[in-house]
């Protein structure tokens, strides 16, 4: 099948939602004190899980952001009121004892870092399984053809949904992120294309692809880079940070959610 990328794209830029995908995270800071960015997950998968503290640097310094060191580092399921203590495992970077998140739970991340304290809170969503992966070719603003992938799956009524989609090629990470909300195909039986911009498919190449379950904070920080990219076509007029679940004056997300993987050779 065959189709048009720039209806695809107008259409879940429209009210109400729909796919999205991002670039790199581009933060308006210019030469703006340093922040605090706090980037975790866990899932339904076993651990361990990492939650990674680094702070910002001004718009003109390198791309190497310094680790925040000694912050203490927990996480309590909340639904069952069990505590995981996360250690630093490298610089800014903290790892958990082993431990599988369950679905439905609610998470409480907690992070002590200089003398200031940091929470966020993530529900868990129910797993929808992916049924299949396939591929199509499409036609990208150039007019050319490229392939895309294609995720086959079924969507539960009756509920609101949001799903995340990530993309490994031959090992390496495509850097495209898309998120999903169902609301305006609730219940119904979803074929879409992830449509890449950045990284083409190849026949035989080998395609690692990740479906996650998200809830509606991460949904809404993941379509916030779209936003705020400077790299997207659809930038608004006043540029802010992603829409984030961390209080405490932090950056980044935090985030439980379920686990689908496909990994198959590209047809």
């Amino acid at each position: 099948m065959t189709i048009n990328r720039n209806i695809v794209l107008l259409s879940l830029l429209s009210l109400g939602g729909g796919w999205a995908c991002k670039k790199a995270i581009q933060v308006h800071l210019n030469d703006a004190p340093p922040r605090v960015v706090i980037e975790g997950e866990i899932s339904n998968q076993s651990g361990p899980y990492q939650v990674k503290i680094t702070k910002t640097v001004s718009f003109s310094d390198s791309n190497s952001f310094p680790p925040v060191r000694g912050a203490v580092v927990t996480v309590r399921d909340s639904t069952n009121g069990h505590m995981y203590n996360f250690g630093e495992s490298a610089p800014g970077v903290y790892t958990s004892n082993d431990f599988s998140g369950i679905p439905t739970h609610t998470y409480q991340l907690a992070v002590r870092a200089e003398g200031q304290q940091y929470t966020a809170s993530s529900t868990m969503p129910a797993t929808v399984p992916l049924d299949s992966v396939s591929f199509a070719v499409n036609t990208n603003f150039n007019g050319k053809k490229e392939l895309n992938a294609v995720v086959n799956f079924q969507d539960p009524p009756g509920k609101v949904n949001y799903y995340q989609f990530i993309e490994h090629v031959n090992g390496r990470l495509v850097p495209n992120i898309f998120v999903f909300e169902d609301r305006l195909s609730d219940g119904r039986y979803i074929e879409q294309p992830l449509f890449n911009d950045s990284s083409y498919l190849q026949k035989g190449d080998t395609l690692q692809l990740r479906m996650y379950c998200i809830d509606k904070n991460i949904y809404n920080y993941f379509f916030s880079l779209l936003q705020v990219s400077a790299n997207n076509g659809f930038q608004t007029a006043s540029p802010d940070n992603p829409i984030t679940n961390i209080t405490g004056g932090a950056l980044g997300y935090f985030s439980a959610h379920t686990v689908n993987h496909e990994k198959l050779v590209v047809y």
